[in-house]
């Protein structure tokens, strides 16, 4: 329990983002204090005696031993209620635009004050519970058009349980009482649409659920071979230039997620901007309203102090997991949690802690965990039972593409998804640049019972049939580049064209393609059918004799290279294809004989 009594101390010791405080007997750990004469924002990491470590979320330069450094008394927490969406914060909730209009300058002024949410703005309340309502924990009790793709879900808070004495309707200001709940003891709670959540603490649900239902992207590598669950967690890395920016985005816009929220922790300042003038552009493809209106960014570039990429992490997944108690289905990207390790390491460094490989701190992989755990889907808090999701997509920046390095493999035991970017992919402009030798997904079997369901048990065959190809390629293409393509039977040949249709046509996505950028299951599954279908007529007419260029060189072979250009409205032309592949290699006569082929 917090004291009234204000805790001072003095600075000691100044080192980089680290401040060292004496005189702060009875602080707590992960308390805010205000250093200096500036009150810059720190958290203590660290307590000894009368001694407290703080790492600062702004620029120190200029502090001087024997400043007063005060506790807050209170945890590293976010202001949460109407007014998120649209925003860009940095990593510690500060406003950048409303900052940038406070200071009249471009650059964050050291010290400054702004709230994470306007306190004049006023928002519209409309109830949807009674006065006299028995109410408990996460109940709603009445909502806000944020925006038009968003309504904003006023919840009783966590904790809290007893009845309505009285809720109002009409405009407010968030810090505006909304509603009055009387508990069991007969104390009255004034609610408002504003509260606080402390950023390391996860927010309580009502029940874990399992990860079977599937989290859509319309990526088709990442669908049909690779699928990650609503509520899951995936790792991206790769090295750089392999295109995991691209990705994220292209999840972003196309996930089957109602509310995305973009970290961008640590990434250098260019690519953020990118990110700060891109998706304000973006159409979102299901209402045809800006993508900003279901979104919130989190901007730490590289530049920008390095303790807040440390918070800017643990920020972004309380947001998240805050749209989840209301219902939602959020995506979190975090591009990269490398930066963050490395802010972990930088700190640890400096608090002259034991290293551990490649100096990173022991407890990369305990912090790792505690941020990927907080992903999944539940039922929340609530007498309506409703059901929401996060979904964590991380990426990694290994260096030097260099998977062993101990951020990828900490990420890979606790993500159930590993999409592994190539280089090699990247340099022959096949993107998504997703190797599909080295890549998992451990929601594959759960999801391919919910597929299987739809798609009559084809899902699951047509995917190992596929992968099966891609695999043998991999081996024939060693036997090609040791003795020649002329070693190969006509059948392996045939397998060999079959897994380039599948790279080629099928797996190779064009993310700046107004068709090819998306593509439904049901298109997924139509274009994987066509072309095994093609390749296991194609198989039996050679079997009867048919020659290997006929079969390769068919005229139908234009229409698979052409699938993906087929608009979601027109996948019959798909199915008409279909029956033109059974028809033309029905007919293909037998001929006989072995031939080379060009």
């Amino acid at each position: 329990m917090a004291s009234d009594k204000v805790l001072r101390g003095t600075i000691a010791k100044i080192s980089g983002p680290l401040v060292v405080a004496k005189g702060m007997l009875g602080a707590s750990m992960f308390d805010v204090v205000r250093v200096g004469r500036a009150g810059l924002v720190g958290e203590i990491i660290e307590l000894r005696g009368d001694t407290v470590s703080v790492q600062v979320y702004e620029e120190t330069s200029g502090l001087m031993p024997g400043e007063e450094v005060v506790d807050t008394n209170e945890s590293l927490s976010v202001e949460l209620g109407p007014g998120l969406i649209e925003q860009f914060y940095d990593g510690i909730q500060r406003p950048l635009q409303n900052i940038e209009k406070a200071a009249e300058s471009p650059y964050i002024t050291r010290g400054i004050i702004v709230p994470a949410i306007s306190r004049e703005k006023k928002w519209n309340f409309a109830p949807s519970a009674n006065a006299g309502d028995d109410v408990e924990a996460g109940d709603i009790l009445g909502t806000v058009k944020e925006t038009v793709l968003v309504e904003h879900r006023i919840m009783v808070p966590p904790g809290m349980k007893g009845k309505i004495t009285e809720i109002k309707s009409g405009e407010f200001t968030v810090e505006e009482t909304v509603a009055v709940i009387e508990d069991e003891r007969g104390a009255r709670h004034e609610i408002a649409m504003l509260s606080r959540w402390p950023v390391r603490k996860p927010r309580p649900v009502a029940k874990r659920l399992a990860p079977e239902v599937p989290l859509s992207t319309g990526q088709r590598i990442v669908d049909m071979f690779f699928p990650i669950a609503r509520g899951g967690t995936a790792c991206v890395p790769g090295p750089f230039g392999s295109g995991k920016t691209v990705i994220q985005h292209q999840l972003a816009k196309w996930a089957d997620a109602e509310i995305v929220v973009y970290i961008g922790c640590g990434e250098r300042g260019n690519e953020m901007t990118d990110v700060l003038l891109e998706f304000p552009e973006l159409e979102d493809p299901r209402s045809g309203q800006p993508l900003m209106k279901r979104t919130l960014l989190i901007a730490n570039t590289s530049n920008m102090p390095v303790a807040a990429r440390e918070a800017s992490i643990y920020t972004g997944i309380t947001i998240a997991e805050y749209f989840r108690d209301m219902g939602y289905s959020v995506a979190l990207m975090a591009d990269s949690t490398s930066r963050w390790a490395e802010a972990l390491r930088e700190m640890s460094g400096r608090l002259e802690e034991m290293p551990g490989e490649e100096g990173y701190p022991a407890y990369l992989g305990t912090r790792m965990a505690s941020f990927y755990e907080r992903a999944g889907r539940a039922i929340c808090l609530g007498k309506d039972g409703r059901e929401g999701a996060v979904s964590v997509i991380g990426a990694v920046s290994p260096p030097g593409g260099d998977l062993s390095e101990p951020v990828t493999q900490n990420t890979l035991r606790v993500a159930k998804v590993f999409w592994s970017l190539d280089a090699q992919l990247a340099y022959q402009r096949h993107f998504p640049a997703i190797n599909w030798l080295n890549s998992y997904s451990l929601y594959t079997a759960t999801l391919g019972e919910y597929w299987n369901d739809k798609y009559d048990g084809e899902w699951d065959d047509m995917r190992v049939q596929a992968m099966s190809i891609l695999e043998e390629e991999d081996q024939l293409k060693e036997i090609v580049r040791l003795v020649g393509i002329d070693a190969l039977s006509r059948e392996e040949r045939m397998t060999m064209e079959t897994a380039k249709s599948l790279r080629e046509d099928f797996l190779h996505q064009n993310s700046f393609h107004e068709i090819d950028t998306y593509a439904s299951m049901d298109k997924q599954v139509k274009m994987l059918r066509n072309i095994l279908t093609f390749n296991r007529l194609g198989l039996q007419a050679l079997s009867r004799g048919a020659l290997l260029r006929e079969v390769i060189n068919m005229p139908v072979r234009e229409e698979i290279a052409r699938m993906r250009y087929t608009p979601e409205t027109k996948l019959d032309a798909l199915d008409a294809t279909e029956e033109r592949i059974k028809d033309d290699l029905g007919r293909l006569a037998a001929s006989g004989g072995e031939e080379d082929v060009a």
